[in-house]
């Protein structure tokens, strides 16, 4: 049985694929195995995966989505570890190295990420940030503040212990594009969170990512906040490392799931959401200013 499982969801980046598979064959960890599920490509994705024979466990399916096919490649895995890759993502060679002996060193972390950079599709690295955000960073130990604010992890970064999926669950399938933050959310809540400062993987940003609706966004931010981060803030309380820390977060969340409702035109969810914000921080003047805009007209998102 291998240590890790290397999963790899796969649809329609056959032109970055060889790049991707020569990335995990050149770590300096080498008791892996490489699961593959394709998603339905139409491109020649699933060719060029099959060339590789016995290297890859390579399995197909109709297009399901994101976190559908995630969950498949758990399924289908066999490792004790699990670090997923991006079909078009990079590793650096000594990452999944570096990232097992903080794991086996620590067993109250439950899953490591790395730094990275973001790359075009040449695989040259941007200097600037073209997502709008800087790539997230967090301390190694319990994060979970930083993760009630937003998603703070990269995915094809991580390497997580299958336990984490096997206590908690899998991705949630009903989200488009904050599966991701919502499972490293309930990995925060029961393990600490593991950080190697160092720029190991690279995230391909190209003109044939994946591009969200706005709406499918912030249905999903409220459907994370609601079901998930403001649906145990007992237990948030209590896994909280700084009560002041953690009464910020939970304002600036719903000052978050405010300007969603809002944008999603639900104005009276978004004033309630504005005003428990502004009960635990009454000073968050950003709220105070968005809830009066409530009150004006506006368009909601299509």
């Amino acid at each position: 049985m291998p240590k890790v499982s290397v999963l790899i969801p796969s649809y329609n980046h056959a032109q970055f694929l060889p790049a991707t598979l020569e990335s995990v064959f050149q770590q300096t960890f080498t008791d892996y195995e490489i699961v593959v599920v394709d998603d339905g490509s139409t491109d020649n994705s699933v060719a060029i995966l099959q060339s590789y024979g016995a290297r890859v466990r390579l399995f197909v399916q109709p297009n399901r989505g994101t976190y559908p096919t995630l969950n498949r490649c758990i399924a289908e895995s066999q490792g004790e570890y699990l670090a997923i890759l991006n079909s078009d993502d990079l590793w650096m060679p000594t990452k999944l190295e570096k990232q097992l002996a903080l794991l086996e060193a620590n067993s109250k972390v439950g899953l490591v990420h790395t730094g990275g950079r973001f790359i075009d599709a040449h695989g040259q690295v941007l200097s600037r940030n073209p997502l709008g955000f800087e790539w997230p960073r967090t301390p190694t130990g319990n994060v979970i503040e930083l993760l009630v604010r937003c998603n703070q992890i990269i995915i094809s970064s991580v390497l997580a212990r299958r336990e984490c999926f096997e206590r908690l669950g899998g991705f949630r399938e009903d989200l488009y594009g904050s599966g991701d933050w919502e499972m490293w959310f309930r990995v925060a809540l029961e393990y600490d969170i593991g950080y190697i400062d160092e720029p190991l993987t690279m995230y391909r940003v190209h003109g044939c990512n994946a591009s969200f609706q706005r709406r499918r966004v912030y249905e999903d931010d409220v459907k994370v906040r609601t079901e998930s981060i403001h649906a145990c803030e007992s237990r948030l309380w209590q896994r909280a490392t700084d009560p002041k820390a953690m009464r910020l977060a939970l304002a600036h969340s719903y000052a978050c799931l405010g300007t969603a409702y809002a944008l999603l035109g639900d104005r009276e969810n978004a004033r309630r959401a504005y005003l428990r914000s502004l009960r635990l921080y009454p000073l968050r003047f950003k709220s105070l200013l968005r809830l009066g805009l409530t009150f004006l007209p506006l368009k909601p998102l299509p």
